[in-house]
């Protein structure tokens, strides 16, 4: 067996893991596919026969990619990315089927794909390999160019984001996720009725996708009536600035956020976010079971 061929076996051995991590990383199946390629060409590159642990060595190298990817983010446009994922398609077997990504986010968690996607690359890097994949503070600091003692503050700041600990307290959020529940279920399943004993009377949907008027419905049984048995499937709860809310994100790529004003157990304003800016903006949280 030739060198090459050997190499090849043995990072095969380890594309689940990479993939796993990437995808944490990163949040998109495409962009995960990359990073891992470029992990393989880095190894390809290396002198394999000095690395002693193979998987760290990989995770490492992933992760170092995955953290200057997401650096540069915010500067790529859309389409460029598309069009290197699409340039590094090299055969059949590798075309990003949407079912799987669809599948990975699942098993993931909509919710927290959404969440980490409001940490900076720094904290959202030192939170998945620690509280995900287990990795110790002392190797993680290398990685995201910290000491060991303010990586592991990255991680608290990163943990507190993401569980949501200046959360209201619990008997008002138990209150809160049980209007919000009754709305989100009334919507899905058309309940005309039970959507506006959710709602003040006087309730106020503002909606950043319309223009002029209709960013405005004024009203309980306008707002039933605009939302009845229209609600996403992939809608559902969390932390929106400390208070319960819905997000909508199939496969993780968040579409809009819902912000409630409640008083006395009623929505008394509704606050459809939409454009990125604003949304990044918010302090989303998972909604603890």
């Amino acid at each position: 067996m030739s060198d090459q061929i050997w190499l090849a076996n043995r990072f095969e051995a380890h594309r689940k893991h990479l993939q796993a991590v990437a995808y944490r990383m990163l949040g998109s199946l495409n962009e995960a596919e990359d990073a891992v390629q470029e992990s393989w060409l880095r190894l390809s590159r290396a002198e394999a026969s000095g690395i002693e642990n193979m998987g760290g060595w990989l995770t490492t190298v992933v992760s170092r990619i995955c953290l200057d990817m997401l650096r540069s983010r915010k500067s790529r446009r859309e389409e460029s990315i598309e069009a290197q994922a699409s340039d590094a398609i090299t055969s059949q077997e590798n075309i990003i089927d949407p079912e799987q990504e669809a599948v990975l986010a699942d098993s993931v968690g909509i919710a927290l794909l959404v969440v980490l996607g409001n940490l900076n690359p720094a904290e959202r890097i030192t939170f998945v390999l620690h509280d995900v994949f287990a990795l110790p503070f002392n190797e993680i600091a290398p990685i995201v160019g910290k000491s060991e003692v303010a990586t592991r503050q990255l991680a608290s700041r990163a943990r507190q984001r993401v569980r949501g600990a200046k959360a209201v307290g619990e008997v008002e959020l138990d209150q809160q996720r049980g209007v919000v529940q009754a709305f989100l279920a009334a919507a899905h399943a058309g309940d005309f009725d039970t959507l506006v004993a959710a709602l003040d009377p006087d309730v106020i949907l503002r909606d950043d996708r319309q223009t002029g008027s209709a960013r405005v419905t004024r009203g309980a049984v306008a707002l039933a009536q605009q939302v009845s048995g229209r609600a996403q499937k992939a809608a559902q709860l969390a932390l929106v600035n400390g208070t319960v809310g819905i997000i909508v994100a199939p496969q993780g790529k968040m579409l809009y956020v819902l912000k409630f004003t409640m008083n006395q157990g009623k929505i008394t304003e509704v606050d459809l976010i939409s454009e990125s800016e604003r949304i990044s903006q918010l302090d989303l949280a998972l909604l603890n079971d």
